[in-house]
């Protein structure tokens, strides 16, 4: 039996998430401009809940015998292996190219894409993809 592996974001990015919201909240604060607080209140709220989902939404990814576990916002989701597609997508951006770990689950009726980034699982999703085909029953 293979041991279960795991993939979050990064914690030093979480913790740069959170320490650039409270720069942004303390700037705010002391600003005596009513447009500089407005725009850092908001750059401070849009920061504070990129961090709050990094931090309490891990693993984002986990895999395991009997398939593989989502979190997203909503909670966890188990996914069986035989009701999942592993794949990878690369897709050119600003001059660059992106490459995302799709997972592509169904089941009867219901369906459901979940695309993973090197931010969301703190890894090379081509290095991911290869230990969760490795994993594969």
């Amino acid at each position: 039996m293979t041991e279960p592996r795991s993939w979050a974001p990064k914690p030093a990015a979480v913790g740069v998430a959170w320490a650039l919201a409270a720069t942004a909240l303390v700037v705010a604060v002391l600003s005596a401009e009513p447009t500089t607080r407005l725009l850092l209140g908001t750059a401070t709220a849009f920061t504070a809940a990129l961090a709050a989902y990094g931090t309490f939404v891990r693993p984002k990814l986990a895999a395991d015998a009997t398939g593989l576990t989502v979190r997203t916002a909503t909670g966890p989701r188990h996914l069986p292996w035989h009701e999942v597609k592993v794949k990878l997508a690369h897709t050119r951006r600003l001059g660059r190219e992106v490459t995302t770990l799709e997972l592509d689950w169904e089941r009867g009726e219901d369906e459901q894409l979940y695309v993973l980034t090197v931010t969301d699982l703190g890894a090379d999703p081509r290095d991911v993809a290869d230990v969760l085909h490795a994993l594969r029953p």
